[in-house]
């Protein structure tokens, strides 16, 4: 028989054994986490105070600002707490909540990023018809069915990580608490576990992927043989680039992180995969989209130079 162990901390991964290293690492990731509130935080302000901006694509854009602050949250402030700190461990609650809340707004992000290629669609395939299909009430329940769905999901994760029993080392080969890494340490029946992962998880991902690509495609198609205006065409992809890129960068690293088959990454790889996908992705997220986006830069003109005058 296996020797099965209560686990009541796991200890993560060091990104790197050089000491000396550590305070360097840590201040990386400390700007980036600043810049990803900032500029995060900077979005909700504006879309929250700006009238011209209480719009449907604005709506989720919110949505997904307040998403992305959340989401580094989840990793970020353990991670460089560990950095910086002799005991690297964390709890076997703090392990299940974190594994909840990442795969819990992980997968809101999917469904997000879906949605926002669906109010493109509308916007520029039917934009007579925009303001009634995607009026307020169809955006808040669209949103609602987004975060509620995105919660049972990851409820289903962390449930059935929780009733895991472990019978290996309690050192986990990851620089954060993530399903894949706690199957490597459980015995008995993983089972299901698995299946949650490569089936339910890679068919929701690759779903909303293919429905945001159909949603582009439609586009490109629509303004390509109905709309042959070059300007018409140039300006609608303009718009839709911003999107188009924070969809590449989230679909890419997913798919690294969870559809590529653990054989063939080494653990380095994964932890860079895993860097880009919970630091570097959120933190992009604002500044692709102000700095593609004239609305936005003229609302944070408006915003924060009324405020800089104030304190003037």
């Amino acid at each position: 028989m296996e020797n099965i162990t209560t686990m009541n901390e796991f200890l993560l991964l060091e990104l790197t054994s050089i000491q000396d290293l550590q305070p360097i690492i840590f201040m990386t990731f400390l700007i980036l986490y600043m810049i990803d509130l900032f500029g995060n935080g900077s979005i909700l302000v504006i879309v929250i105070s700006e009238p011209r901006l209480h719009s449907p694509m604005y709506f989720f854009l919110g949505n997904l600002s307040c998403l992305d602050i959340c989401y580094s949250s989840v990793t970020l402030p353990k991670l460089m707490s560990n950095l910086i700190s002799t005991h690297k461990a964390i709890s076997f609650l703090g392990c299940i909540t974190q594994i909840h809340f990442f795969h819990f707004l992980g997968c809101t992000e999917v469904i997000l990023l879906a949605m926002m290629g669906f109010d493109r669609f509308v916007a520029i395939c039917y934009p007579l018809r925009y303001t009634v299909i995607m009026n307020p009430q169809v955006c808040m329940l669209l949103a609602a069915v987004a975060w509620f769905t995105s919660f049972i999901y990851a409820l289903m994760h962390s449930v059935m990580t929780a009733h895991l029993n472990f019978c290996h080392s309690q050192k986990l080969n990851y620089f954060f608490c993530d399903v894949k890494p706690l199957l490597e340490l459980a015995c008995g029946d993983i089972g299901l576990n698995q299946w949650l992962i490569y089936i339910v998880t890679c068919s929701l991902a690759m779903a909303a992927c293919f429905l945001t690509l159909l949603s582009y495609f439609y586009i490109i198609g629509f303004l390509l043989f109905k709309n042959r205006s070059c300007n018409v065409l140039h300006k609608a992809l303009s718009t839709c680039a911003s999107h188009f890129m924070v969809v590449s960068l989230f679909y890419g690293t997913v798919a690294l992180t969870y559809i590529t088959p653990a054989s063939a990454t080494s653990v380095i790889q994964e932890q860079f995969v895993a860097i880009i996908h919970t630091t570097v992705t959120p933190m992009l997220n604002p500044l692709i989209y102000t700095l593609r986006n004239k609305e936005v830069m003229l609302a944070l003109r408006r915003v924060f130079g009324k405020k800089l005058k104030q304190f003037a």
